[in-house]
């Protein structure tokens, strides 16, 4: 199928995953296409071995297997794709074409769980970060006040007073212990608040 549709040459094909290991260091491919489920050793191992001696071949995994573990091992070998068998071979084609051009591939139906695994991760291993210490109304004030808006307009922009905008200026500062309106500003755009633009 994969000559059938033009552009690539199929120069090698390996029954298990030692073969596999032994054919990409002789052939030395652009691609390989490289199944999880192989005898004597697994297409995760394999893609271990084959990235570690030739980091610049792309390497395709297609599997049955869409849970986060497999995923997560693979893209840890070195995998520059993960696709479920059931993708059309459309999707394998478009994947080849991607790490070809130096790019990374997840099929969609993979690309979901990456993302919650990544967010997971996120959450669990990551310090709270410094914006944590803020309510979402101190957030909202900080926003406004690095877009340069007067505590006036800031109070009317939330219905409150100009009163309380000094009050959570300064409760934001104190939190941050920052003392200058100059790095307040810098704390909100390094942190996204708002941007230059």
């Amino acid at each position: 199928m994969l000559e059938a549709a033009g552009g690539v040459e199929v120069i090698g094909e390996a029954s298990d995953g030692r073969e596999a290991v032994k054919l990409a260091e002789r052939l030395r491919p652009d691609v390989i296409v490289m199944d999880v489920a192989m005898p004597q050793l697994n297409g995760i191992e394999a893609t271990r071995q084959i990235h570690a001696a030739s980091p610049k071949i792309a390497i395709i995994i297609l599997s049955m297997y869409g849970d986060r573990e497999y995923i997560r091992e693979a893209l840890r070998a070195g995998a520059s794709a993960y696709l479920l068998k059931e993708a059309a071979f459309s999707e394998l084609w478009t994947a080849i074409r991607e790490v070809v051009a130096g790019r990374r591939y997840l099929s969609p139906a993979v690309s979901g769980v990456v993302l919650d695994d990544y967010i997971d991760r996120a959450r669990s291993d990551s310090a709270p970060s410094a914006l944590d210490k803020l309510t979402s109304r101190e957030r909202e004030v900080l926003q406004l006040i690095a877009e340069s808006k007067t505590s006036g307009e800031i109070g009317k922009a939330l219905s409150i007073s100009a009163h309380t905008v000094d009050s959570h200026r300064r409760k934001i500062m104190e939190k941050l212990a920052i003392h200058r309106m100059v790095d307040l500003v810098k704390f909100a755009l390094r942190h996204g608040l708002t941007s230059l633009e």
